[in-house]
């Protein structure tokens, strides 16, 4: 089966987990932005968690399905509809064949993700479907969707299948709970760990990156979150070899004000580090709209690392919840 691409949308990528084992050779990680509406989304339709899907950003792109379709839609609100209809989000969802599904502008966080029983079927490159656009590899033909793109579904599972068989007999009436994972709020705590180079900023800088809000700026992209706000500096000049950098890397180069690296963040980076955001927080912070307020909260590594166990034990729940769902039915 395939899909059409009748509207592209602002920015609409395929991308999966990520590009993982080859940043010793200059390739960016990629992926999803959110990671956990991405599996999530795959989750709903039987697919396994990494599997490609679509990531559309701040206005949505409209398809159109060539066959019926086991679909599943999560991340920020974009009031999705199928041929006119308003749709539920975080649920599986049957398409039917030459049905239109739209996306329009976001009202709450800035990405969906749309996933199809059986994945998304695109040649891997280096391990990976995810776009990897200033490379032009990966996705479909290393760019972001465009008009009159046709791309193909490839085989439906087991779980799929019989999701596909209860839909045709009535709509999903339940959904997953995704509260406790990800925040949709324009003004957000981010929780950060403090970075490497963080005591190499005077006592004041140390003391307004924790207590004074930062705008994220319109300048922003999947490279990285550009904000604006109290200027940052160094108690003393000092030459900073590049080293490696992650997602979530806050960075802070001569004018003062952070940059936090993203899913297409470079490998390395030669600006002072000053706090790392946990993982945990990423795909909330993922989620904030342009303009929207941030304030970094310092906490513990183990407090780090109780909160990716936490999170990672309730997608394992949803996902043993959604198997009961099909298995009992």
């Amino acid at each position: 089966m395939s899909i059409r691409v009748l509207h592209s949308g602002l920015l609409t990528t395929i991308q999966d987990i990520g590009r993982y084992g080859s940043q010793k050779f200059g390739v960016i990680v990629s992926g999803a932005m959110d990671s956990y509406s991405l599996r999530l989304a795959n989750l709903l339709v039987g697919n396994k968690e990494n599997e490609a899907t679509l990531e559309i950003t701040l206005f949505g792109t409209t398809l159109q399905f060539d066959e019926d379709t086991l679909i599943s839609i999560t991340g920020g609100d974009f009031l999705p509809t199928i041929d006119g209809n308003k749709v539920l989000s975080w649920r599986p969802i049957l398409i039917k064949k030459n049905s239109v599904l739209k996306f329009n502008s976001a009202i709450k966080g800035s990405r969906a993700y749309v996933a199809f029983a059986g994945g998304i079927d695109i040649p891997e490159i280096m391990k990976s479907k995810s776009t990897y656009l200033r490379a032009n590899i990966g996705g479909f033909k290393g760019r972001a969707l465009q008009k009159g793109d046709i791309f193909s579904v490839g085989e439906v599972s087991e779980i799929g299948e019989k999701l596909i068989e209860q839909l045709k007999n009535s709509d999903a009436t339940w959904s997953v709970d995704f509260n406790n994972l990800i925040r949709f709020e324009q003004n957000q705590y981010i929780r950060v760990l403090k970075g490497t180079e963080f005591n190499r900023f005077d006592q004041e800088s140390q003391n307004i990156f924790f207590e004074k809000p930062y705008t994220l700026t319109v300048q922003s992209d999947r490279m990285g979150y550009r904000l604006d706000g109290p200027t940052l500096s160094l108690a003393e000049n000092f030459e900073l070899l590049s080293e490696g950098v992650t997602f979530g890397t806050v960075q802070i180069p001569s004018n003062g004000q952070p940059i936090i690296l993203m899913a297409d963040r470079q490998t390395t980076g030669g600006y002072p580090k000053i706090a790392q955001v946990i993982t945990a927080d990423l795909p909330s912070l993922a989620q904030i709209q342009p303009t929207g307020t941030i304030r970094f909260k310092e906490v513990t590594l183990a407090e780090a690392e109780n909160e990716i166990f936490k999170n990672e034990q309730q997608i394992k729940n949803i996902k043993n919840a959604i198997h009961y769902k099909i298995v009992s039915n």
